[in-house]
Order: structure tokens, then sequence, then C-alpha cells
């Protein structure tokens, strides 16, 4: 193929996109992330799909601690931890978060997919074996691929498959095995059944890793995740999660464990070893952020709320629904095309809100993925289901 025929075939395959409504447009923000958020073209408008869900992304105390740890420390560390890139701040936050999920330390990365992609390669080997939930995010996927161990699937919220494929790769691999879920699977607001999943890995002695992005600071007593929700704490090996959600949302992921397992990774962690350290804004956010969240039951409470109200309504408007006990509620719309013009006029009725389709989510399964924040008002809420329900039955999707 000559270099022409190369960007012929790229732009071939963007048009495709385009005609097929798998373009995902972004919108241009100029305000702060919040409930309301001012957009290129749109003025402002209520906003149901950031993952800002305790409300604290443009909180003050948050602003003020990132400014003043940026006047102590400056802009940026321009290293990598090891070599002069580790701050006090940094091991402040780290001991912060282990406290938070009563783990015994933490190791943070730029972002979650990069703690995912760092934990597998230095853990596991061709003799071990990873019994991975079959929706899990993308970075769990990519990271697995990055490490010899063999690779086992089971169905989603399917113990008996779970069980049949931890059988299996015990009796196949000679040494670990290491069960793996999203803590919330994002695309469909489901929790995942870390009970039982426990009992099946202390039926065969295995290890158990939770990703709780979705989770951390909002779900479970006192917000520690899905762990809690679970009474699973003590049993689960290893949780990854980001700052970049209830946190406060800016940047950052993280890695909590049992120390061996924290000190090993800060060894052989390849995108802890070859990264910049968080900035120092970052970690002073983060820092106020846990603060926040110890404080929050309030934003909790509100949060529980909002979903329930938004879920009820949407339910009795027709919409069908899917999720359950999570402030993620998807709107399932099936086409690709209908969603995404779904979306549009969503924007223009003064609701913010994006459509999902293939890759993000299977064929045939495009939908609105909504988000709520502890800051909606009722009446926030009441704006956007009649968005919802006035776009439906103007483009046939309830009556």
């Amino acid at each position: 193929m000559s270099r022409a025929a190369f960007y012929d075939q790229i732009e071939t395959t963007l048009d495709q996109m385009r005609e097929t409504g798998l373009w995902k447009p972004e919108r241009l923000i100029t305000s702060p992330q919040g409930a309301r958020v001012q957009v290129d073209g749109a003025g402002e408008v209520l906003n149901f799909c950031a993952n800002n869900y305790l409300g604290l992304a443009d909180h003050p105390a948050l602003v003020a601690a990132g400014t003043e740890a940026m006047g102590e420390y400056g802009y940026g560390m321009a290293s990598v931890r090891f070599i002069c890139g580790t701050l006090d701040a940094h091991r402040t936050l780290e001991r912060a978060i282990a406290d938070f999920l009563h783990t015994e330390d933490s190791i943070t990365f730029a972002a979650c997919f990069d703690a995912n992609g760092a934990v597998f390669e230095p853990l596991l080997g061709a003799d071990d074996a990873i019994v991975s939930d079959s929706l899990n995010h993308a970075s769990i996927i990519d990271g697995v691929r990055l490490c010899k161990a063999r690779r086992y699937r089971y169905e989603t919220r399917n113990l008996a498959d779970l069980d049949r494929q931890v059988a299996a790769a015990r009796k196949e691999r000679p040494g670990q095995v290491l069960i793996v879920t999203d803590g919330v699977f994002s695309m469909d607001g489901f929790v995942a059944d870390l009970g039982p999943i426990c009992e099946v890995a202390d039926r065969y002695d295995a290890l158990v890793m939770v990703d709780d992005c979705h989770a951390t600071g909002f779900i479970g007593p006192g917000g520690r995740g899905t762990p809690a929700l679970h009474g699973v704490e003590d049993r689960v090996d290893i949780v990854t999660s980001t700052l970049g959600k209830a946190l406060g949302g800016g940047m950052g992921g993280f890695v909590a464990a049992r120390q061996p397992l924290i000190d090993l990774l800060r060894q052989r962690a390849r995108p802890y070893l070859f990264s910049n350290a968080l900035a120092p804004a970052l970690v002073g956010g983060a820092i106020e952020g846990l603060r926040l969240i110890a404080e929050g039951d309030d934003l909790r409470n509100r949060l529980e709320a909002n979903a329930a109200r938004f879920r009820s309504a949407m339910t009795d408007a027709g919409f069908t629904l899917t999720g359950e006990g999570h402030p993620i509620i998807p709107v399932m719309l099936g086409d690709a095309d209908l969603a995404g013009r779904f979306a549009v006029r969503l924007l223009a009725e003064g609701v913010y809100a994006t459509a999902f389709s293939f890759p993000v989510v299977p064929n045939g399964t495009a939908r609105i993925r909504t988000q709520m924040n502890a800051d909606h008002t009722d009446a926030d809420l009441d704006v956007a289901v009649a968005a919802f329900t006035k776009v439906g039955q103007e483009l046939g999707v309830v009556s």
C-alpha cells in the first residue's frame, strides 16, 4: 500500500463512522465542570454525562488546595518518581488513599488506565492465570494482554461460569489464579456481586482484584467502594481506582493493596517507572478531596436520592433503562444513529448527555448514558426527564 493510499483508507474509515452514526463529537465546555456547564454554541445546559458524582470538580476547597500545592511545589515534577520526582506530598496522598480504603499502602499513576496497565505484568507469569469478567474495562483488557499469564473469561454476573473458569484455570496452571472484575460496570450501571465472587475465590485459593473507579468515594459505607459495600474489604487483594471521578475529577489513578505488592510495583511497574509523577496541584487537590469524602455522607445521600428519583421518573415515562443501585442510568436506544440524533436534540433542549455506541458498547446496544450528580436539584431532574420525554416522543422512542 502506498503512503497516499494509507491516508485515503483512514479518510474512508472516518466517513463510514460519520455515515453510520458512530462518530463521537466533542463538545467545547467553556466553564468549570459542574451540574450545569457552559457549552460552546448551546449556552448553559444541565450536565448529565460527567463522572463528577459528588459535585467536587469545582469545589472551592479543592481549587484552593491545588493552587496552594502548586505555589509550594511548582507546576510539575519533570521527572519520574525514582529519579527525582517523589514529593513528600505524593507519599501523604498515597498513605491517605490506603487509610481510606483500609489497605496497607497505595501507589499512584497518571491515570487508572495506567494503574491497570501496570499491575498484571510484574505480578503474574506464564504459570499463572487471570480470570476476567467479559465486560471489564478496556484498561484491564489491555493490561492483561501485557503479561504472560493465561487468560480466561467468564460471563458477567454469571457465578456458575466464574466457578467453571476458575476451576479450569486452577487445573491447567500450577501458579497463582487472579479473578479480576470491575466493581461497577460503567456502560451498564450494574454493581459486581463481590461477595459471591470472593466465595468462589476462597474455594480455589485465588486472588481477587477490583477496578473500583465508578464506586470510590460514593458507594458503600463511608464511600469506600464495592468491597466495603459487600463486606469483603479484607478479602479483596487489589483495588485499582481513580482520582479523576468522585474524588475531585482531576487526573490520576492508584493501586491499593498489601505492602509487599505495592513495593514490587514501585520496582517493576513500567507505567510508574517511565512516566512523570503526578503534578503538585493534582496531588494537593486529591488530598483535599479525600478529606471532603470522609465528611461526605450528605453528598452521598443526595446522590442516591437523585438516582432513585430520575430512574423512577424515566421508567414512568416509558424509557428502557439498564443498571440498578447506581447513579449511572443508561437509557437504551439500540441504534447508533438514533442515539446520536437523540443526544443532539437533548442538547438543544438544554440537557447535555452523551450517546454511546460501538466500539464503546456492542453493536446494536447504543444508549444515552446518564450520570447523576449530588448537586442536581429536584427541579434539574424534572427538567431533564421532561426533555428526554419530549425528544423521545419526537423520535418515536416513547409514546
